[in-house]
């Protein structure tokens, strides 16, 4: 076990409680997660202990919101994602931590542009239905990019959430694609964390302590669900989205 402060502590349990909130209730809150583990941990170890703790929030997730996943969203983005993971893999390999952060910062910033613009062009017009291409070609720039930020540093939340946003999903389709999505993405993950030495014994002992609190905030997320409407979701995830891409870019 680390020797770590009690405040220290404390901030973990903070953050895992926020990965159980992000789960099933504000996705993209995981961000504050991914800064305060590399903050207190070893970069390796904050990613490997992360990434076992969002695994038990998506399984909450799925639980909850099993129902309400778009299916054909979800079958576009899997070709694309597993491309983004493996140039993620590679991209670590070579790149610094530095490095990493301003790339994903920039993806961030980008897509979050992208994805306000078409909304705001379509919103005093009667959108079209989308076509095949353009369906085709929107899950291959979002499932590329979202695959390759979950690999290098567990940040896929935002991109993925401005493309589920852009397809303007309910608050529980929304919910439910995600769940799913995050689902297969992480237990994905695991073999290239386990052979990049991500996980270790070592972080599996943080995950038994801070477990506790990744339940105690996905339940907390589906109560707060029932009171939240599609207009405060849609800003919230946007505005946690930005709060994302500018820690990750300073």
């Amino acid at each position: 076990m680390p020797e770590l402060s009690v405040l220290a502590w404390l901030l973990l349990a903070i953050a895992a409680l926020l990965v159980g909130l992000s789960k099933t209730a504000l996705p993209g809150s995981n961000t504050i997660s991914v800064a305060i583990f590399a903050a207190l941990l070893p970069a390796k170890e904050s990613t490997g202990a992360l990434l076992v703790l969002l695994i038990v929030g998506d399984a909450f997730a799925v639980w909850s919101y099993r129902r309400h996943a778009s299916w054909p969203v979800l079958r576009r983005l899997v070709p694309t994602v597993l491309a983004g993971l493996v140039l993620g893999a590679l991209f670590l390999a070579v790149a610094s931590d530095a490095e990493v952060r301003r790339v994903i910062g920039v993806i961030l910033l980008a897509v979050i542009a992208l994805t306000l613009a078409r909304r705001h062009l379509t919103r005093h017009r009667q959108e079209q239905p989308e076509t095949k291409a353009r369906q085709h070609l929107q899950s291959g720039i979002y499932g590329t990019l979202g695959g390759f930020t979950t690999m290098v540093a567990n940040a896929a939340g935002p991109v993925m959430s401005m493309y589920f946003l852009a397809s303007r999903f309910s608050v529980k389709t929304f919910l439910g694609t995600a769940a799913w999505f995050y689902c297969v993405v992480n237990l994905v993950k695991v073999p290239f964390s386990v052979s990049l030495g991500l996980i270790t014994g070592q972080t599996l002992l943080i995950n038994a302590v801070l477990l506790p609190a990744v339940v105690a905030g996905a339940l907390a997320g589906r109560a707060l669900v029932a009171k939240m409407n599609q207009s405060l979701f849609d800003r919230l995830v946007v505005l946690l989205t930005i709060g994302g891409a500018i820690y990750l870019l300073i």
